[in-house]
């Protein structure tokens, strides 16, 4: 028997208004039907919408993402990690030490300002910068995190945006001289298993993944959508000697509006991101 579900429009639009994954793949007999369940769904959702807007406008407190964001940053400072801000712009030079040169798979999707600068894709660069400059302290562990906009030409839109916003941590040094590959590995899980929480994800898993910056890496996976959340590497690296970093080291650096986005169950990255279509997961075209 011939069934009956949303059209490509219907369901962008339910998804744009929040609808939940179970009514996204319910079946109907007919077309007419459908049609007028749909006609249904999206007049509560528009009230529910415009209740929330409505909400948001007179509310006191901060938005979603401005409550995440702050809840990684107090665990982190908690956990005494110091929050340093770098600049948005880096030169070409900084990125060829990332071995991100012109025949690089990342340098298509770079976003160009003129010869020799482009807007960030990753907190990275500065922070291996920063490493160098925090290893002259004496002191061990040292540990720093920043979180801010990288930027991107990304093509999927369900799982990415062009503008997105990472927190990268970076632990260096050890109370233990001379940690073994797996002490290091276990203290990387440890800080994402932290992460995680702070962000109140509570189905992950860990996977590992080739990456074409970091070779081998250690990914955050939120175990109900596949979504990759985080991904992580450990030091001594093969990218340390060109910024002469001998410390070994663990980092990782988090999409945070893909923790958002899991956090609240949802399916579209879009409606967390910077946007004028979007504030606060609320849709305004309602």
């Amino acid at each position: 028997m011939e069934t009956h579900t949303w059209s490509q429009t219907q369901t962008q639009r339910l998804k744009e208004l929040g609808a939940d994954e179970s009514a996204l793949s319910q079946p109907y007999a007919t077309a007419a039907d459908r049609n007028l369940a749909f006609q249904k769904l999206e007049k509560q959702l528009v009230k529910s919408a415009r209740s929330d807007l409505a909400r948001f406008l007179t509310r006191e407190g901060k938005p979603r993402f401005e409550q995440l964001r702050t809840a990684l940053c107090d665990m982190l400072i908690a956990e005494g990690f110091a929050q340093v801000t770098t600049p948005t712009i880096i030169n070409r030079a900084a990125l060829a030490k990332m071995t991100i040169t012109p025949d690089h798979p990342l340098s298509k999707q770079l976003f160009w300002l003129n010869d020799k600068q482009c807007l960030r894709p990753m907190l990275a660069t500065n922070l291996y910068s920063l490493m160098v400059d925090f290893g002259r302290q004496k002191h061990r562990p040292i540990r720093f995190f920043e979180i801010g906009s990288c930027f991107r030409k990304e093509t999927d839109g369900a799982r990415h945006n062009n503008e997105f916003t990472m927190l990268n941590l970076v632990e260096m040094g050890s109370t233990d001289p001379d940690p073994s590959p797996a002490d290091l590995l276990d203290r990387l899980k440890d800080l994402a298993h932290k992460m995680a929480n702070a962000a109140g994800i509570t189905e992950y898993e860990f996977e590992t993944e080739e990456s074409d910056v970091y070779g081998s890496t250690l990914d955050l996976v939120c175990s109900r959508t596949g979504t990759e959340l985080a991904s992580g590497a450990t030091g001594p690296h093969p990218l340390d000697a060109a910024w002469g970093v001998t410390d070994p080291w663990v980092g990782m650096g988090f999409g945070v509006e893909r923790l958002l986005m899991s956090a609240r169950g949802d399916t579209t990255i879009g409606k967390w991101a910077r946007s004028l279509a979007y504030q606060d997961g609320i849709r305004l075209n309602i």
